[in-house]
């Protein structure tokens, strides 16, 4: 097998670890995949996304590494080699990777740091490169593929311990993730982590929730991403449904509403049901619920403000500058300032204007 047909294998694998949407990927004439239009939070890069192998001893019942059919392993200097012209010939600017663990995690990653050195100090790459942890993998290794990783992280998979033992029997929540995410977090504190949980119909969104949480709060991460359960042949699952795309979508609205407007993971607790969010708009979904009356658009803080919906961060900055100048006197003013407005009119109130009940909310 050579290096390109490695890579369609390798690279198609490591599509389900997450570093942003499908319509992300750039389609390459050779046929190789893998590579992204990466976003970090100013900057972009086009990146390549592989395995090193992705044969794996492990028993995850949902992954494709379980299963015995088109397996394929680079080299070190294979991978580095690769690398090195996809940076050249396609301005290819980053480098993510992973790994199935076909013997044990040490030994795959000394594989993968081999692989990432020669990447750095014989090819002389500067820009990203995103090091997957391994279940289990010895804190000394970790220290060493920091020396060469801008981030390093390590897939939670599961929102709990009862969860996790559902999906394996190789695995130890706290002992081979938690803990290696905590040795991350004092190795690389600067660069943060990032992770990703399975949504299945084994877990709830209260589940999910609780793990946001302590990610954020007690690992300090800068993102966790959700990967709706998708049935992939000839593994041990292959036969059960796949996940509905709409939960992954809800569990992101909640989290960028918790990360960036100052939401609290209790809130939603009020809106859910046995469990699970509603199948709408979180932030729609909780005004409704929580709004006893209109919002006074001109004497509202900004912590108000970003609570109504169609009114964002920016929106609510843009109308406290304006009222200090004078009020907001109409809807095509908010309209100018930003704010979704067929969204907003049932919950605030605007030089005398408002619907006529909370009753009549926008979808």
């Amino acid at each position: 097998m050579n290096t390109l047909e490695k890579a369609k294998i390798l690279s198609t694998a490591g599509n389900f670890d997450s570093c942003g949407p499908k319509m992300c990927e750039v389609n390459v004439k050779e046929g190789l995949g893998g590579i992204y239009h990466a976003k970090a939070e100013h900057s972009s890069c086009r990146i390549f996304k592989t395995l090193m192998n992705n044969s794996c001893s492990f028993d995850c019942k949902y992954c494709q590494n379980t299963c015995k059919n088109n397996k394929a392993s680079f080299e070190p200097l294979e991978l580095a080699t690769l690398f090195n012209y996809l940076h050249h010939k396609l301005d290819v600017n980053g480098l993510f990777l992973s790994s199935g663990v076909a013997r044990d995690p040490d030994y795959e990653t000394s594989r993968m740091i081999d692989a990432v050195k020669l990447v750095r100090q014989d090819f002389g790459f500067k820009g990203y490169i995103h090091f997957k942890v391994l279940p289990g993998v010895s804190r000394h290794l970790i220290v060493e593929a920091s020396k060469y990783a801008d981030r390093m992280s390590i897939n939670v998979e599961a929102p709990n311990k009862s969860i996790l033992s559902q999906y394996s029997t190789c695995k130890d929540f706290r002992n081979d993730i938690l803990k290696r995410q905590s040795w991350i977090q004092s190795i690389h504190p600067k660069s943060g982590q990032s992770t990703q949980v399975v949504l299945s119909n084994i877990s709830t969104d209260k589940d999910i929730l609780k793990l946001m949480r302590y990610e954020y709060e007690y690992m300090a991460l800068k993102r966790v991403y959700y990967s709706s359960f998708i049935p992939v042949p000839g593994t041990a699952l292959e036969n059960e449904p796949a996940e509905p795309k709409i939960r992954e979508s809800r569990l992101y609205n909640v989290d960028f509403l918790i990360r960036l407007y100052g939401y609290k993971y209790k809130e939603f607790l009020q809106i859910m049901d046995d469990e699970m969010l509603p199948r709408t708009d979180p932030k729609l979904a909780l005004a409704k619920f929580s709004f006893e009356r209109p919002l006074d658009i001109n004497e509202s803080s900004y912590g108000d403000l970003i609570r109504i919906p169609g009114i964002g961060p920016k929106t609510a900055s843009a109308i406290l500058a304006r009222c200090k100048n004078g009020k907001i006197d109409s809807y095509a003013q908010l309209d100018a300032l930003g704010a979704t407005v067929e969204r907003a009119k049932p919950f605030i109130s605007l030089n005398g204007m408002r619907q006529s009940s909370l009753g009549e909310f926008s979808g």
